[in-house]
């Protein structure tokens, strides 16, 4: 099937997690994506544990699938020469160095545009490329813990907790993501490329503020870390049922609400102030409130409970472990767990495309590339350099 961006050409100086999600997603939509490393052990997740039994790192495939890697040594000015005639042939470039690091390279946006006023420019850092912190070096904890995802994340007694996955990484890779799709439809009407400075702690900032920043700017109340429950609203979260399984238990309305204390046998509490007739109330009694849900609960197996509430059409679920998630039929039906067959590695599981679209679907199918694999690829086809040129560059570490 044809692909959105098969007409679009990457230039990708991505590494670690952030970048590379956002050149794979890209990837997925059908872009070329031509991802530069140095030869000197290229990406450093390429080293990552866990790796296959052909010694590649398992997540370095999964970041990397589908993209073509060469080997161009940024440090000489002959390997920067070549960066910028690379440039002229791509529609976008995606770096997350540390702010002024390109610049310094002579690859920053003010001098590249010279040479390509088409081309999108995207940089994804820490903090960005201004105000007083820009110029720290941050990772994905930090930029949780500065995005204020720390602060609420975690049970009251525990410490500030990050989450499972590194999601200031991941989310700042979306936002660039649909930041750099956003500028490709502005230069289809005007012709124009534009620089994309994404901050992580803006992005981790953008999504903890809307549930936490309102009670906060409304009375300066700091909002306090509730483990698996929602400050707006009870019951939500988690309880253990008679067998031990873990049980996740949302309820958001006061129909819902109701419904439950109709199915336990307690309609006596509907009209009761002390278990809340609505939503504000409950929360004022979020301790009766969960000592009723985990009573009731402890006191029946997993499959009782999920009868009881799905048969009222009440919102429930076990707590899977992760292998049950990884062989869950649902994600098997959409395809969200596939095989790709790596070069070195051969078959391995990785996680399918969530782009679902009808004309043009993603495509995860791809395997990832060994250091340098598509160098002659790139160089002699987009940049025309015959087989001594590329001997030459090789011979003298350019490439």
């Amino acid at each position: 099937m044809a692909k959105v961006l098969e007409d679009v050409r990457v230039l990708d100086f991505t590494r670690m997690y952030a970048g590379p999600f956002c050149t794979m997603l890209l990837k997925e939509l059908g872009a070329e994506v031509i991802k530069v490393e140095f030869a000197e052990g290229g990406d450093a997740v390429r080293t990552f544990a866990p790796v296959t039994e052909g010694k590649e790192s398992y997540i370095f495939i999964i970041l990397n699938r589908g993209k073509k890697s060469i080997t161009l040594n940024l440090r000489s000015e002959r390997g920067r020469e070549i960066a910028k005639e690379l440039v002229k042939e791509v529609d976008i470039l995606a770096e997350n160095f540390s702010p002024g690091v390109m610049d310094r390279l002579g690859l920053g946006y003010e001098e590249l545009k010279g040479i390509n006023p088409r081309l999108i420019y995207a940089s994804l850092s820490g903090f960005g490329h201004k105000g007083p912190r820009h110029s720290q070096p941050a990772y994905d904890l930090i930029a949780q813990a500065w995005g204020g995802l720390m602060s609420v994340t975690g049970f009251p007694d525990n410490p500030p907790t990050r989450t499972g996955p590194a999601t200031a990484d991941f989310t700042g890779a979306l936002y660039t993501t649909i930041s750099i799709l956003a500028a490709l439809r502005y230069r289809e009407k005007t012709g124009e490329g534009q620089a994309i400075d994404i901050s992580l702690q803006d992005c981790i900032w953008a999504v903890t503020a809307v549930e936490y920043a309102p009670p906060y700017f409304l009375s300066g109340e700091i909002p306090k870390r509730l483990g698996n429950e929602l400050w707006n609203t009870v019951p939500w979260g988690t309880y253990q049922a008679k067998d031990g399984q873990y049980m996740a238990i949302p309820m958001v309305t006061v129909g819902q609400w109701e419904g439950f204390l109709r199915v336990i046998g307690r309609e006596d509490l509907i009209n009761d102030p002390k278990y809340g007739i609505t939503t504000r109330e409950r929360i004022e009694h979020r301790d009766e409130i969960n000592a009723l849900m985990s009573e009731w609960i402890k006191a029946r197996t997993m499959i009782e409970v999920i009868d009881t509430l799905s048969g009222a059409g009440l919102p429930c679920s076990i707590v899977p472990t992760f292998d049950q998630v990884a062989n869950d039929p649902q994600l098997l039906s959409r395809e969200m767990i596939i095989e790709i067959e790596q070069l070195i590695s051969g078959k391995l599981k990785v996680p399918g495309s969530v782009f679902k679209l009808s004309q043009t679907p993603g495509d995860a199918t791809l395997p990832a590339p060994f250091l340098g694999q598509h160098n002659h690829e790139v160089y002699s086809e987009i940049l025309n350099y015959d087989e001594e040129k590329i001997s030459s560059l090789l011979a003298k570490g350019i490439i």
